[in-house]
C-alpha cells in the first residue's frame, strides 16, 4: 500500500502582513506533481486544513481547486481529519455527499467516526481517521467519566479501534495530537493551555504506522520508526528557518513494516535569517541571497536606525522583522521579554507580576487555563 502524508496546511495563513496563499498555491502544485509521479493508492491529511476557524474566501477556493484536482482529475482517494485550527462542522460540511467520490473528511467526533478499508496484493489495510477533539468530546463520546487528559483519550480510541480492527489487516492511525519527546516550533498553537496535551509513544503501539499532524517540524518516533509528523507547508516562523519542508511518501509492505521517503516540498519565497549592519546591506557587502524571500534582519549598528525598515525593503522586497538588540532598553525585565516566544500562559504570568508584583497562585493559574481552554474551545465551534 502506497499513500501520501501530509498536515498542517493552515490555509489562509499570513507571514507577519504578507498573505501566503500564492505560497500555498505554488506547494499544493507541487504536491498534485508529486501524487501524478508516484501514483499513490490514497493520500492521508492530517489536521489544520485551514489557518483558523472561519478561514478567509481566497483559502477556501484554493482549498476546492486543489482537492478537485487530486478526486476529479487524479482520480486519488482522500482521507481528511480536522485539527485544532478548523471548525468541525464547516469542514465536514457535505461529507457524507463527498464520500461518493472517495473524499472522506472527518471534523468531528460522530457517529461517522468510522474504519476506512483499502487492499492491495497482501489484504486489508485499515485507515482510522481521528480527528482532533478536546477529552471533554471523548469522555461525552464514550461515557467515560475517566477519561480527563489527552492521553487518557487516545488510550481510549486505541482500545476501540482494536477493537473494531478486522482480523490480519494492518492499520494505520490519523491523528492531530502532540507526542511526547517531539520538538515544537514558535508557530504552533498549543493544545491546551496548561501543558496537559502530551500523549506518550505506547499510545501508538496498536498500529503500523501513525500518520501525525500538529508539529511544523518533519519527524519520526517509535521503536518501529513508525510515528510520523511530515511538518508544514511551509516555514510559518522564523524560528523554522533550518527546516526543510515536505510530504511523506509511505510504502508498507504485507507485514505492516513502512519505508517512507521524504520528498521535499520548494517554496516560492523561502524564510530566512540576515545579520549585518544597515550600510552593510544597503551596499551589498553581506551575502543578501534571495531578495525575494521573507527576511528578519538582524541589525548589528551600534546606535540608533532611523527609518530602517523602509530602506531595508529596497534591498528585500518581503522583509518581515528586524532586530536590533543593540538598543534594546535593558531598565526593566519586562523590556527584555520578546513577547513572540512566550505562550499564553507565559505571558499572562509576567503581566500579573508586572502589575500585581505578586506571583500567580496555582489555583489562578488552574483558573486560568480552564478559561483559556474553553475559550479556544468555543472559538472552533463557531
Amino acid at each position: 500500500m502506497r499513500f501520501i502524508h501530509t498536515a498542517d496546511w493552515h490555509l489562509g495563513r499570513s507571514f507577519f502582513s504578507s498573505s501566503l496563499i500564492e505560497d500555498q498555491a505554488h506547494v499544493l502544485y507541487q504536491l498534485i506533481d508529486i501524487a501524478r509521479d508516484s501514483k499513490p493508492d490514497v493520500m492521508v491529511i492530517s489536521g489544520d486544513i485551514y489557518d483558523r476557524a472561519l478561514p478567509p474566501t481566497e483559502a477556501i477556493k484554493l482549498l476546492d481547486d486543489v482537492l478537485c484536482r487530486f478526486i476529479l482529475d487524479l482520480k486519488l482517494p482522500i482521507i481528511v481529519i480536522g485539527g485544532n485550527h478548523d471548525s468541525p462542522l464547516r469542514l465536514e460540511f457535505a461529507a457524507r455527499l463527498m464520500e461518493t467520490l472517495r473524499l472522506h473528511v472527518f471534523g468531528s467526533l460522530s457517529e461517522r467516526i468510522k474504519t476506512i478499508e483499502m487492499f492491495d496484493e497482501w489484504g486489508g489495510v485499515t485507515f482510522f481517521p481521528l480527528p482532533y477533539a478536546e477529552p471533554s468530546y471523548t469522555r461525552e463520546y464514550f461515557q467515560n467519566e475517566e477519561i480527563e487528559t489527552f492521553e487518557d483519550a487516545l488510550y481510549q480510541w486505541s482500545a476501540y479501534f482494536k477493537d473494531s480492527r478486522p482480523p490480519s489487516s494492518r492499520a494505520v492511525l490519523i491523528h492531530h495530537a502532540f507526542v511526547a519527546g517531539s520538538e515544537a516550533s514558535e508557530s504552533e498553537r498549543p493544545l491546551d493551555i496548561g501543558g496537559a496535551d502530551l500523549v506518550p509513544i505506547a499510545c501508538f503501539d496498536e498500529f503500523d504506522y501513525a500518520a501525525l499532524g500538529h508539529l511544523h517540524r518533519a519527524q519520526a518516533f517509535g521503536q518501529k520508526n513508525h510515528i510520523h509528523y511530515p511538518g508544514s507547508l511551509l516555514k510559518y516562523s522564523f524560528s523554522e528557518v533550518n527546516q526543510n519542508k515536505c510530504i511523506k511518501l509511505v510504502e508498507m509492505n504485507g507485514e505492516g513494516n513502512c519505508q517512507v521517503e521524504t520528498i521535499p516540498l520548494i517554496p516560492l519565497h523561502d524564510v530566512r535569517c540576515v545579520e549585518g549592519t544597515l550600510d552593510d546591506c544597503l551596499q551589498g557587502k553581506i551575502e543578501l541571497g534571495n531578495r525575494e524571500d521573507y527576511v528578519q534582519v538582524r541589525l548589528l549598528d551600534s546606535g540608533a536606525v532611523f527609518d530602517a525598515m523602509n530602506r531595508l525593503r529596497e534591498v528585500f522586497p518581503y522583509i518581515s522583522a528586524i532586530e536590533h538588540p543593540s538598543v534594546v532598553p535593558v531598565s526593566s525585565d519586562i523590556n527584555r521579554i520578546d513577547h513572540r516566544e512566550r505562550d499564553i500562559i507565559g505571558l499572562f504570568r509576567n503581566f500579573y507580576h508586572f502589575t500585581t508584583g505578586e506571583d500567580l497562585t496555582s489555583e489562578q493559574l488552574t483558573a486560568f487555563s480552564n478559561i483559556a481552554n474553553r475559550l479556544r474551545e468555543g472559538e472552533r465551534l463557531e
